[in-house]
């Protein structure tokens, strides 16, 4: 079975956190593509023995305000 999560992508230093939005779990790695593929594998280990909930879809976006 597979399931689609949001994650959201922060340059921290010289490093990337990817954070799922779903439920907070969140690695890191040197690119974008390393912190994704770490993330996804904190999902499986995460999910390995408990089910998945039913999650509503995330929308991120970005706002503008004025400070």
């Amino acid at each position: 079975m597979s399931r689609v999560f949001t994650a959201v992508i922060q340059q921290e230093d010289d490093w990337y956190v990817a954070g799922c939005v779903e439920n907070n779990v969140a690695s890191q790695g040197k690119s974008i593509d390393e912190a994704l593929s770490n993330l996804r594998e904190a999902l499986e280990l995460y999910y390995e023995d408990k089910p998945v909930p039913a999650f509503h879809p995330a929308f991120v976006t970005t706002l503008e305000v004025a400070i």
